[in-house]
């Protein structure tokens, strides 16, 4: 019967664990749109900017004169908080 708890709680606890991962994927409260954060990016002179919610901001890629970056973007403000040229 302990083994059977024990089985249990574990379960309960990986579903808790990646339901809380998950949510790191979507957007959180009081976050700037996906379509506001592209518009900010773009009127820094990116083209090409895609965008997915990772890890509390949002992150994605986006071309400057024909180059490749990767991007970070402040969920609330839209700055550009990483700009990295791909290799």
């Amino acid at each position: 019967m302990l083994k059977k708890t024990y089985i249990a709680a574990g379960a309960i606890l990986a579903l808790a664990a990646s339901n809380a991962a998950f949510a790191h994927d979507q957007p959180g409260a009081g976050w700037i749109s996906k379509d506001a954060a592209i518009a900010k990016v773009k009127a820094q002179g990116y083209d090409a900017v895609r965008l997915e919610a990772d890890d509390g901001r949002w992150e994605g890629e986006a071309t400057k004169q024909g180059l490749f970056y990767d991007i970070h973007v402040d969920p609330f403000s839209g700055a550009l908080t990483r700009n990295e040229l791909k290799k």
